[in-house]
């Protein structure tokens, strides 16, 4: 849809609808939507292959810094390609001991800048959408756009019920509600990289917005700030 370079910025806190929205805006743009996630997946795993323990801060460090775990992104066939050492482990890191490592490896402020780097060099060589809590403000902060995206509390929490029911839990409302409140204080109170509106991003409240209107929202600001 663009020839341009797009680099856009997305953060929100739980329940704000972040990655389902990129996921679409991604598709009708045809550009990469990163799943950073993945990227921590992809540390996880290179730390099992190379023998460290994820929660090993001294080793994990020398596995960065010695390029043992060389994370990279690629967008291929309308699906994102997660390569670690020029390996596509796109599968490979779905496993739940991949998983579990992920969980331990970003615990560490050495791993998280690390891939904060790789993500750059990733936003630099290629369009894509990026979602998170600090992408606005710490990882693209440059980004010609950025997206706040916020709902009130009980909306955001009516959402994260709906979705629990579908994957068949039983879940109480008002536990989660409090569950995403507590959430909300820890984003925005951690010590690194909390959850914050860069100065210069759009406030998109999404509260009485359908999908469809929110992702319209998020294209109509691409075309506002890139053009047709």
């Amino acid at each position: 849809m663009y020839k341009k370079h797009l680099q856009i910025a997305v953060d929100g806190p739980v329940g704000s609808g972040k990655t389902s929205l990129c996921d679409e805006v991604a598709k009708r743009l045809n550009i990469l939507h990163l799943d950073t996630g993945a990227m921590y997946r992809a540390v996880g795993l290179a730390a099992i292959r190379n023998g460290i323990s994820p929660d090993d801060e001294e080793q994990l460090s020398r596995l960065c810094l010695e390029g043992l775990a060389l994370v990279d992104a690629i967008y291929k066939d309308n699906r994102q390609i997660t390569l670690l050492n020029n390996v596509d482990v796109s599968d490979d890191i779905r496993t739940e001991e991949a998983g579990l490592a992920a969980s331990s490896v970003s615990r560490f402020a050495v791993v998280r800048k690390y891939l904060v780097k790789l993500q750059q060099n990733i936003a630099d060589k290629q369009s894509l959408i990026m979602d998170g809590r600090d992408i606005g403000t710490v990882v693209l902060p440059h980004a010609p756009l950025k997206i706040f995206l916020t709902a009130n509390p009980r909306v955001r929490a009516q959402r994260r019920h709906k979705q629990l029911i579908e994957k068949g839990a039983n879940p109480d409302f008002e536990l989660v509600l409090q569950d995403l409140q507590k959430r909300d204080l820890q984003d925005s109170t951690r010590k690194i990289d909390p959850l914050k509106k860069a100065d210069d991003a759009i406030a998109l409240d999404t509260s009485d917005l359908s999908f469809e209107q929110s992702v319209q929202a998020i294209i109509n600001e691409v075309k506002r700030v890139y053009g047709e």
